[in-house]
């Protein structure tokens, strides 16, 4: 897919010295830069979720039944 992208001058110069430095392309350059950043900051999935309750102190049941609890609370409210 072709996509256009502006970068300023002193970012193309870099880039070009980079280019010629690897023996690539600009685009097969961005295609790197573009898999890399999205390897480093990919959103969701189990990588972000594993490990995620390892400094909590709460049980996860407990903390499952006390957010129960306050659902109930609201609906006897709401009643």
């Amino acid at each position: 897919m072709r996509t256009i992208v502006e970068l300023p001058a002193e970012q193309v110069e870099s880039l070009d010295e980079w280019c010629r430095q690897e023996g690539v392309s600009r685009a097969e350059a961005v295609r790197r830069a573009v898999t890399e950043h999205l390897r480093k900051h990919r959103t969701g999935g189990s990588k972000r979720a594993f490990g995620l309750w390892k400094d909590v102190a709460e049980d996860g049941l407990a903390y499952q039944e006390r957010l129960r609890s306050e659902w109930v609370e609201r609906e006897r409210g709401w009643s």
